[in-house]
C-alpha cells in the first residue's frame, strides 16, 4: 500500500497521504510513525521505517462549520448505497427530503439515497404528505467516509482508527420522540 493515514494528535482521522509525504512530516519532526509496514525504506547509509500510520505531533484545529462538499458517491456510500424509504439497492437518485420546491436546502442534513421510483413516488411532496420516510435521520458524515473513498484501499489495520468517533447509525431515528 502506497499511502498512509495522517492522523491528529487526538488520533483523529485526517487525510491520507503519501509515503513520500509521511517521510517528510516525520523527518521534519511534525509526524511520527505509529505503526509501520514490515518492509524498510533503505538510503545509502541507513534503513527507515515504512510508515503505514503517522500522528501528528501538534493539534491541527479543522473548522467544523465547513463541510464538505455533497458528492453522489459520499452520499450514497453514507447511506449504505441503499435507497432509504424502501431499501433497494440499484439505480439511485438523490432525493431532497424536503423538496427545494418547497424551501429544502441542498444540505447534508435534507438529501437521502433513494431509487429511481420511490423518488418518483414521492416528488415534490413533503414525507409526511407522500406517507415515506427516510430509515434514518440524514446527517452529515463522518470525516473517515472521506478517506475511505479518497483511498484506493482501506488497510485492515486502519480500522481503529477511522471508527474515531462513529455514531451508530442503526440508532438513529427518522422520526423525533
Amino acid at each position: 500500500m502506497t499511502h498512509v493515514l495522517v492522523l491528529n494528535a487526538s488520533y483523529e482521522p485526517l487525510n491520507v497521504c503519501t509515503v513520500r509525504r509521511a517521510l517528510v512530516l516525520v523527518f521534519k519532526g511534525k509526524a511520527e510513525v505509529i505503526e509501520e509496514e514490515p518492509r524498510a525504506i533503505r538510503a545509502a547509509s541507513r534503513r527507515f521505517p515504512w510508515p503505514h500510520v503517522i500522528r501528528l505531533v501538534s493539534y491541527v484545529r479543522v473548522p467544523r462549520v465547513t463541510h464538505r462538499r455533497i458528492s453522489r458517491k459520499a452520499l450514497f456510500a453514507r447511506d449504505g448505497f441503499c435507497c432509504q424509504y424502501c431499501g433497494v439497492s440499484g439505480k439511485l437518485t438523490l432525493d431532497h427530503v424536503v423538496p427545494r420546491s418547497r424551501g429544502g436546502p441542498s444540505a447534508w442534513e435534507n438529501i437521502v439515497a433513494s431509487c429511481a421510483p420511490c423518488n418518483l413516488r414521492k416528488g415534490s411532496r413533503l414525507p409526511d404528505e407522500a406517507e415515506m420516510h427516510p430509515r434514518r435521520r440524514p446527517r452529515p458524515p463522518a470525516a473517515a467516509l472521506f478517506i475511505t473513498l479518497s483511498a484506493p484501499a482501506v488497510s485492515e489495520r486502519w480500522e481503529p482508527y477511522l471508527a474515531f468517533g462513529r455514531r451508530p447509525v442503526e440508532a438513529e431515528s427518522a422520526t423525533p420522540a
